[in-house]
Order: structure tokens, then C-alpha cells, then sequence
């Protein structure tokens, strides 16, 4: 009989797993556990709405605070875990007393990447995380100010777009040839960066940072960005986003395996049967993909803690949805379903000069993915076809006339 779950992080995965439990007739002792002061928010808005100070902190709650009363959850916050004792079941707090655990959930995320060039630590360079490190950026952000970002993924492009929606003069450096490198294909990128552009944002491909500055008046503080090719790119305020990295340190001091993240089975339990982990923190053997990944999506959140919720009820259930993931860049949306992991082949569905069209990825004949930039009707249809990775015709799939559904062969 579980009588004590016990969740080490209160974000999304967190609250879900719990309030799954809850819903599903668990009557027995809920312990939450996190390092910020305050319960789960959404994460998206940091670099979107809540930086241009267009959502209010109260809406940024998942669950409203008497969530947390109402369903007898024992949150506790602003309190690290020291330390995971497999061996009695045992979680060490930095305050209070210890915490036994029936069952556990490793919830504990990801932290940003920071930067280790010279001068790294020079005041007003920031990371984009937490509500704490939004309000601090947005404290410093007014029109004419110039930002500096370092990174061209979603989160820096996302940044990029509403610091100049806040009237910031921006540039974007970025190792890579191309922007959002990593996830989306050349066609893909080609489009955003002229987007951005097109917005006033300097974009800097194949560019790396080699220092930080200070200026004489204020050495304490940062005052331009050196690339290595000795390129100065001016800067009141430097937001580096680099991507995150999983937080796994408890989870290895604990012996449980990992493996870029924290490793986990279809039913999201670790090496530990006893222990269960979900979100960004941990990664999964994917059967579309092939191989053990991490995604870091609030879907994937979402869902894998349904999962752990049931598999902790005694219920087995395998985690293997059909991942999807968004991103907003000015008036832009990009809605993207499946994963374009090794594709072999690019099907564009409209015009990129439409701002309204689609990316699709084969391989093999098969569809695996779809980028829909503005495009709902194409995403809600993906988000029903690509599951079975179907064969296609690459000919009808380029005609955005011919419904998704009837490009199948």
C-alpha cells in the first residue's frame, strides 16, 4: 500500500502527477517539493507575454494557489533536496526534517546553459528560466536599449521578438550556419531569419563569443559582447541562450542510471523501481525515433506525468504519445508535430512568402513531422496522421489544396 508519495521539483510534471493522483482516488499523503518560491507557472510566457509585461504574475499560476489546500498537497517551497536515500526511502531537505517516500518522482527539470567565456560573470548577463530571471530582464529592458543575444534557438529567437516589440535594438549571435539549427530544416530557418530581420534584428551566423566587456566607467558591469573574430557588438543588456541542460545531479549521487537525463522506461520508471521521473529531466527510448531521447516540451510534461500517475496507481501504462511542440515569434506561429530525426527528404505545403504554409519531413516515403508556420488546419490534421508514420505522396503532400489526410498512399 502507497501512503506517502513524495515529488522532488514543483513544476509542471509535478503538479500533474499529482493532480492525476489525486483524480484517480489517491487518498494517501502528497509532499511537493521545489527551490523556487513559487508553485508551478508556465514556462512559455518567460521569453513571450510575461517578459513584454503583458501577463500579469497571477496568470501565470497553472493551478490556482488554493489547488494546493484543497487537494491536502504538503507544497513546500523555496527548500533544495541535500540528498536521495534510496536505501530507507528517505529524502534530506536543506530545512526541515527528512522526508520518507513510499514512492518518488524525480521532477527536477532543467537549467540554462551558461555561457564560460571571459567575463561570463560581469553584471548584466542574464539567463531566461525562471519568473525571477524575467523580472530582473524586464526591470533592465526600455526602448533604445541594446540587447545582445547570444543563441539562435527558440528561446533566443523568442527574446529577440519581444525585445523588439519593446522598441530594444537587438542583435542575435549564433555559432551555427543557420538559426534553430538543431530542430528545423534550412528552408525553415531561411524563413524566420528573414523574418527577423525584416524586423530590425541583427542576425550573426557562424559566429562565436569569445569575451565579455566591461566599460571603464563600470568594470563591474557589461558593456559589449566580443566574437572571436574581434568583432564589438555593443550591449546594455546580454541574454544568453545556449539550450538547457538536464538537472541530474541528485539523481547520479543517488545511483540511478542516466543517460542524458535521467533514465527512464515506456512506463517513465527508473532504475529504482521505487522511483519514477518525468519532463525535461529525463530521457526515454523512443520507438519513432529509434533511440533514447529527451524532450523538452510541456506536452511531454504533460503527459508523462499521466503516465507516472497511473503506473504509481498499480495501472502499467506506457508512455508513447506522439510529441508536439510550438513556438510564437512575432505574429508567427510554429506548430510542430512528430520528430524530423533523421529525415531524408523535405516537402514544402505553401508559400513561405504566404507566412501560412507547411514543412513536411520523410524518411523512407513516411511522414514523420510537420513545422506549420500559421497553419492550424495542417497541424490539427498531423497531429492524427503522423502516428502511424504513413507512406505518402510526395506530390500531393506539395499541394496545400489536398487535405493532409488524402496525401496518404
Amino acid at each position: 500500500m502507497t501512503d506517502t508519495i513524495a515529488m522532488v521539483g514543483a513544476g509542471q510534471a509535478a503538479l500533474q502527477t499529482a493532480d492525476n493522483l489525486r483524480r484517480s482516488g489517491f487518498t494517501g499523503q502528497l509532499v511537493m517539493i521545489g527551490e523556487e518560491a513559487y508553485p508551478a507557472y508556465q514556462r512559455p510566457p518567460l521569453s513571450k507575454k510575461y517578459l513584454a509585461g503583458e501577463l500579469p504574475l497571477e496568470r501565470m499560476w497553472i493551478k490556482p494557489p488554493a489547488f494546493y489546500e484543497t487537494q491536502q498537497i504538503d507544497l513546500r517551497l523555496n527548500v533544495r533536496v541535500n540528498a536521495i536515500h534510496r536505501d530507507r526511502q528517505e529524502i534530506e531537505l536543506s530545512k526541515g526534517s527528512p522526508v520518507r517516500y513510499d514512492q518518488l518522482l524525480l521532477a527536477t527539470g532543467a537549467a540554462p546553459r551558461q555561457s564560460t567565456a571571459p567575463g561570463a560573470s560581469l553584471s548584466g548577463i542574464h539567463v531566461l528560466r525562471s519568473i525571477e530571471d524575467t523580472d530582473r530582464i524586464r526591470a533592465r529592458l526600455q526602448s533604445g536599449s541594446r540587447v545582445v543575444i547570444v543563441g539562435g534557438g527558440y528561446m533566443g529567437l523568442e527574446v529577440a521578438a519581444t525585445c523588439r516589440s519593446l522598441g530594444c535594438e537587438v542583435d542575435v549571435i549564433e555559432m551555427g550556419e543557420r538559426v534553430m539549427n538543431r530542430v528545423v530544416a534550412p528552408v525553415i530557418s531561411d524563413f524566420f531569419t528573414s523574418e527577423h530581420r525584416r524586423a530590425g534584428v541583427r542576425i550573426h551566423l557562424s559566429t562565436t563569443v569569445s569575451g565579455f566587456l566591461s566599460a571603464p566607467a563600470d568594470p563591474s558591469r557589461v558593456a559589449a559582447v566580443l566574437a572571436s573574430d574581434g568583432t564589438e557588438y555593443p550591449a546594455d543588456e546580454v541574454i544568453v541562450a545556449m539550450g538547457v541542460q538536464p538537472n541530474i545531479a541528485l539523481a547520479v549521487a543517488a545511483g540511478l542510471d542516466c543517460e542524458n537525463g535521467i533514465a527512464i522506461d515506456e512506463t517513465c520508471r527508473t532504475s529504482d523501481s521505487r522511483i519514477f521521473a518525468a519532463g525535461d529531466c529525463c530521457s526515454q527510448f523512443n520507438p519513432r525515433a529509434g533511440k533514447r531521447i529527451r524532450l523538452e516540451s510541456v506536452d511531454n510534461a504533460f503527459e508523462q506525468a499521466k503516465t507516472v500517475a497511473a503506473n504509481m496507481l498499480g495501472t502499467r501504462t506506457v508512455h508513447n504519445k506522439l510529441p508536439w511542440f510550438w513556438s510564437d515569434q512575432y505574429d508567427l506561429k510554429i506548430l510542430i508535430v512528430g520528430l524530423n530525426i533523421d529525415y531524408d527528404q523535405v516537402v514544402l505545403r505553401g508559400l513561405p512568402d504566404s507566412r501560412s504554409f507547411s514543412c513536411a519531413y520523410l524518411k523512407e516515403g513516411r511522414l514523420i513531422a510537420l513545422d506549420c508556420i500559421n497553419n492550424a488546419k495542417d497541424y490539427m490534421a498531423a497531429k492524427k496522421v503522423i502516428a502511424d508514420r504513413p507512406l505518402c505522396d510526395p506530390k500531393k503532400l506539395a499541394d496545400p489544396s489536398i487535405p493532409l489526410k488524402d496525401v496518404i498512399s
